[in-house]
């Protein structure tokens, strides 16, 4: 039996299994960066080791699943979204710069969503939903769905950090339509299963969800 295919999808901007070959997909194919705070020691709560294993992981993606190669989202044809068994979206800021408007972004979710595949997102990932207004469909494809992600009371604390306002995911996500839940503000590491779909609220969600859209992708 062939290993399930996940396209994984990053922001050209981005900060950053068993048995699943990965792929990694982009808007323009470029090679996604970390966010140097990303990568501070701050970051991981001071834990240097944490901190190694995640850059040693990044460094092994490059390496054997094409990390420093992703495919343009263009690139990739409808027909050969047939072999994909799911799609995987992380978070960090990144995807609010270049995920939410993309139209072949938009097609390659809808696809998804149409087939009731596996679709995980992570944290600020959501934002990427979004994109199924610019797709074929033109309007927003998981209207009604159950769906978590980073809170706007948080977001508003990463404001004073970056000294500068950010776009907000719950609230927008909302006002589109979905059922946001109760984010980290009610418990570090929340997830949301809703039909096709799982979200996590913050990178403290990261192994469950992970857990979960293996266990998706196996049923499918």
């Amino acid at each position: 039996m062939s290993p399930k295919r996940i396209l994984t999808v990053v922001s050209d901007a981005s900060s950053f299994h068993v048995g699943c070959e990965v792929t990694f997909a982009s808007p323009e194919g470029k090679e996604s960066t970390p966010d140097p705070n990303s990568l501070s020691l701050l970051a991981f709560a001071g834990n240097w080791y944490e901190r190694q294993r995640e850059v040693d992981l990044i460094e092994r993606m490059k390496k054997e699943n094409g990390f420093s190669s992703p495919r343009k989202f263009s690139s990739i044809s409808d027909e050969e979204l047939q072999g994909f068994g799911g799609v995987f979206i992380p978070g960090g800021h990144a995807p609010l710069t270049d995920l939410g408007d993309n139209p072949d972004l938009g097609r390659i979710l809808s696809h998804f969503h149409s087939n009731a595949k596996p679709t995980a997102a992570l944290c600020h990932g959501p934002w990427a939903f979004l994109s199924t207004k610019a797709g074929p469909q033109k309007e927003f494809a998981y209207k009604g769905y159950n769906m978590t992600a980073w809170s706007d009371a948080e977001e508003k604390m990463m404001e004073v950090w970056f000294r500068g306002e950010i776009d907000k995911v719950k609230s927008t996500l909302k006002e589109e339509g979905a059922n946001m839940q109760e984010g980290v503000a009610k418990s570090l590491g929340n997830i949301t299963i809703d039909r096709e779909l799982v979200t996590g609220d913050s990178p403290m969600s990261a192994a469950a969800i992970g857990d979960k859209f293996l266990e998706m992708l196996a049923v499918k």
